[in-house]
């Protein structure tokens, strides 16, 4: 079966952070886990540079880059997989592994974790996240225990097919924390609705 495959590459460069007494910013910890910048700012700025233009009361946080993003979607948007520098991260849709609120692995699920336990082995990763995610349906309760136990069945495939004592699991159920999509329409929910595999990439 072949797959059309949307690519995307997004490039991120120096990031400036300026705070404000009485303003609201984003925080670190308002982002998913895994997203944090992983590479010192090469460029220094100075803060009283007369050419930098801040509004009054204002400093400059630590600046820092992220890392540059590469994004493949299959056309139904089952499957993703995002690339940078320092990881490989796998989203894979609830619907194509588990049937309707379960956590019991369908027939197709095992081979596509089977493929994501390859890569995990060409990268010879030591340390790998499996993370799960529901949309915002039901109670916020239902869909911490439901996300963990589809993050721990994940899991369990991957430590079969890898039979790896070397391997360090990190496995959490987020719920309806960190949606990537609206979940205002079932299109975003399904999106929403995932298990996620990231692990390190090897150093080039």
């Amino acid at each position: 079966m072949t797959h059309t495959r949307l690519t995307v590459f997004l490039t991120t460069s120096v990031l400036i952070a300026t705070g404000v007494v009485g303003t609201t910013s984003a925080h670190a910890a308002d982002d998913p886990p895994g997203t944090e910048a992983s590479a010192a700012a090469p460029v220094k700025v100075d803060p009283n540079d007369p050419e930098l233009k801040l509004p009054d009361g204002a400093t400059l946080a630590q600046a820092k880059v992220l890392d540059i993003k590469s994004v493949v979607e299959d056309q139904s948007g089952d499957e993703r997989r995002e690339d940078t520098n320092t990881s490989v991260t796998f989203a894979l849709q609830a619907e194509v592994l588990f049937g309707k609120d379960s956590a019991k692995l369908g027939a197709e699920a095992k081979s596509r974790i089977t493929g994501i336990a390859e890569e995990i082995k060409n990268q010879n990763a030591t340390r790998v996240r499996v993370f799960g995610f529901t949309d915002n349906l039901g109670s916020s309760a239902h869909g911490d225990v439901l996300s963990k136990q589809r993050a721990n069945a994940v899991h369990d495939i991957l430590t079969e097919t890898l039979n790896d004592a070397g391997i360090t699991y990190e496995v959490r159920g987020y719920g309806e924390q960190y949606p990537i999509a609206d979940n205002s329409t079932e299109a975003g929910r399904k999106k929403n609705r995932r298990v996620e595999v990231s692990f390190p990439r090897t150093e080039s």
